[in-house]
């Protein structure tokens, strides 16, 4: 790690390790922004700023990329929770149709595989999705998750099963 490219106030992190990494984490943080391109956009630059002011300080008990991971986790969750609460607030005190305003937004690509992986609860969707879309081993996925890795091997295994049994039974629907 070069001095001129280690950030000030977090002084394990590098300009060129967060930028060799950034389209898996954008590709994570869109996943957790319900492929909101914009609200993506966002949480990325959140935890950019989170990382660059040293709120978010990495101390090396976890591999930056783990580390990066569940920053952009933690901002999605609490990002959401807050418009959770926004969203109940309305509901209580003012009487507004919001499940006409707000619409899901849609994922891009629609095939059997996919349809079947967002069928998944949602602990087993996300340890599929950052194994196989994000190329982190189990440990690393169970670490963004918060979860021990005994726990997130017992999610992935769960979820391995789950689609198989999904897909074998859409298999035999189409013969």
């Amino acid at each position: 790690m070069r001095d001129s490219d280690v950030l000030d106030n977090n002084p394990h992190v590098s300009l060129s390790a967060l930028e060799a990494m950034h389209s898996q984490v954008y590709g994570w943080a869109l996943s957790r922004c319900g492929f909101d391109h914009t609200a993506a956009e966002d949480l990325m630059q959140q935890a950019y700023v989170e990382l660059l002011s040293g709120s978010a300080r990495f101390n090396k008990k976890s591999t930056l990329r783990t580390f990066v991971f569940a920053v952009v986790q933690n901002l999605a969750r609490n990002r959401f929770r807050r418009l959770a609460t926004r969203l109940r607030l309305l509901r209580q005190h003012a009487e507004l149709a919001i499940e006409a305003t707000v619409d899901a937004p849609a994922i891009e690509k629609d095939d059997g595989v996919w349809s079947a992986v967002r069928a998944l609860p949602a602990r087993q969707r996300d340890i599929i999705e950052l194994v196989f879309c994000r190329d982190l081993t189990i440990e690393e996925a169970a670490q963004v998750m918060g979860v021990t890795t005994g726990t997130g091997r017992v999610h992935y295994d769960r979820a391995k099963k789950a689609l198989r049994a999904k897909l074998e039974d859409s298999l035999l629907e189409g013969l």
